[in-house]
């Protein structure tokens, strides 16, 4: 049972979910200021400091749209806290993947549950819930989801920073996101300039930047185009990613709802919940 449900596709699509999250969850603020862009700031300027404004963000909601590699569209809700410590809550739909699609995910006490699906509890004897030991767990046996589920431990709003990186930031216009009026911005980044461009940062920013490039450069993607949308108050309301992968595009777009709000992530039970490390652990003895 263990080994066909790791790699069914249900599981497949929602290790693309984690992915998803982290890569597209970039610029991590919202408000409901006027975007009354200052005369004397620059594109690139305004881009930098609505990246600067997510330091001290400690939680966010926001809703997830677009296309990802292999899985088609996808759609998901979810909160998450990135302080004191991490927790995470999403309900995710792959679109294309009929009533496979629909799962519910959760980051808890560095452990990942991926559940709420009918169709699994059927393959689980009953049990609608597994849980994946970040700690115990490696990539391998993770498969697709492992590194996924590892960057979804890291503060989002890392690749906010990414469109500072471009050399050809411009204005697009101002524009109404969810009522809200913003200032809308793009540019291209390719991977060689976005690690030039945090070269001179300390070590754990550097540290930090570079895992989430290694999870394009494993998709194969050279080159982004990136989109985003700051408010009055030079926060980012919207963001897109778009890039080709080796496995089909790449087409990401965030929607922040509220920040710094309380966030409660809970387990579910543990009679209701499959560990797949002991699963793994009982296939290896027999």
């Amino acid at each position: 049972m263990g080994l066909s449900v790791r790699r069914s596709a249900r599981t497949r699509t929602i290790g693309a979910g984690l992915a998803a999250l982290a890569l597209a969850a970039g610029a991590v603020s919202c408000s409901k200021g006027e975007a009354e862009e200052s005369p004397k700031m620059t594109p690139a300027a305004a881009v930098a400091e609505a990246a600067k404004n997510t330091e001290d963000i400690t939680s966010l909601r926001y809703r997830m749209t677009g296309e990802y590699p292999e899985q088609g569209r996808i759609k998901a809700e979810a909160s998450m806290r990135m302080k004191p410590t991490v927790a995470m809550s999403m309900k995710m739909t792959a679109l294309d993947q009929g009533a496979d699609g629909s799962a519910e995910i959760r980051l808890v006490d560095k452990a990942m549950y991926i559940g709420g699906n009918a169709e699994m509890a059927k393959e689980m004897d009953g049990k609608s819930w597994m849980k994946f030991d970040l700690s115990a767990l490696g990539e391998d046996a993770l498969g697709g989801a492992g590194t996924s589920a590892g960057q979804a431990e890291q503060n989002p709003a890392t690749e906010s920073t990414f469109l500072t990186g471009a050399k050809d930031v411009k204005k697009i216009g101002t524009e109404k996101v969810d009522g809200v009026e913003t200032t809308h911005y793009q540019g291209t980044v390719t991977l060689d300039t976005l690690r030039d461009s945090f070269k001179d940062e300390d070590k754990a920013t550097r540290e930090k930047r570079e895992k989430s490039i290694e999870q394009y450069e494993k998709m194969g993607v050279d080159e982004l185009t990136m989109d985003m949308w700051v408010d009055g108050d030079d926060h980012t309301k919207q963001f897109r990613m778009k890039g080709d992968t080796e496995s089909g595009p790449l087409d990401l777009t965030v929607t922040f709802l509220d920040y710094n709000k309380p966030v409660t992530v809970k387990a579910p039970p543990a009679e209701d919940t499959v560990d797949l490390a002991e699963m793994m652990g009982e296939l290896g003895e027999s």
